[in-house]
């Protein structure tokens, strides 16, 4: 039997759309339709959990909703243009969550890491690369991983953090706020029968990257454990 396509084109013409008409007029007119692509949608990310879950202690889904809070933001468009989710793997002894973005005009991807570590995590992670560098860039400078996922991203500081010599030759690590990767999706992948198998193999390839990051954040820095 065929595999059946996980994303359908009905969803990304809702959501272009959508973004045409971003008014609750427009949308409560057009909710029946919305509903009934959001569960097809939800449908394939739980696809996806149950294989993510074949290799990986993935905890928990959380599909995000449609509706924007627009409180703090000058953007008052109510609603969203993308679907996501995010796929939590199981604390504490695994840190890090994988994260699928679906948005027409082939701005879908998918990403995963650290987007927001608190703060101790974060300076857990610096004095980590500060000591040794060799073991992450190992992992994220192979030549299969770089293929798939590019390069490490995230919000970084213009210079040394306190306690951190600017100099430093793990300086480009240690300046990081989030250590994030990114792969990104044209319309045509993501509406593809294999989108769904290929989203599950780019993510079990970044595995060795998840798994050395958590044992940094569930040990100190002599290495014993925390937890």
């Amino acid at each position: 039997m065929a595999v059946p396509t996980a994303f359908s084109n009905d969803l990304l013409d809702f959501l272009k759309l959508l973004k045409e008409n971003n008014d609750r007029d427009w949308f409560n007119e057009h909710k029946k339709e919305f509903k009934k692509l959001e569960v097809d949608a939800k449908r394939n990310f739980n696809r996806l959990l149950d294989i993510l879950k074949t290799h990986d202690d993935v905890d928990r889904l959380k599909n995000f909703r449609i509706y924007r809070d627009v409180r703090f933001s000058k953007n008052k468009a109510p609603y969203k243009t993308h679907f996501s989710g995010s796929f939590y793997r199981r604390k504490p002894a695994l840190r890090g969550s994988y994260y699928l973005h679906i948005q027409p005009n082939n701005e879908s991807f998918i990403a995963v890491g650290f987007w927001d570590p608190t703060k101790e995590d974060l300076m857990r992670i610096r004095k980590e690369f500060e000591v040794d560098d060799e073991d992450i860039r190992a992992i994220i400078n192979d030549g299969k991983f770089k293929k798939i996922w590019g390069n490490l991203l995230g919000e970084e500081l213009k210079t040394a953090p306190r306690g951190f010599d600017k100099e430093h030759k793990a300086i480009d690590l240690i300046r990081k706020k989030q250590f994030l990767f990114t792969k990104n999706y044209t319309d045509a992948q993501v509406v593809s029968p294999s989108f769904i198998e290929d989203v599950n193999a780019s993510f079990k390839a970044v595995r060795p990257y998840l798994d050395y990051m958590s044992s940094v954040l569930t040990t100190n820095i002599n290495g014993e454990p925390l937890i």
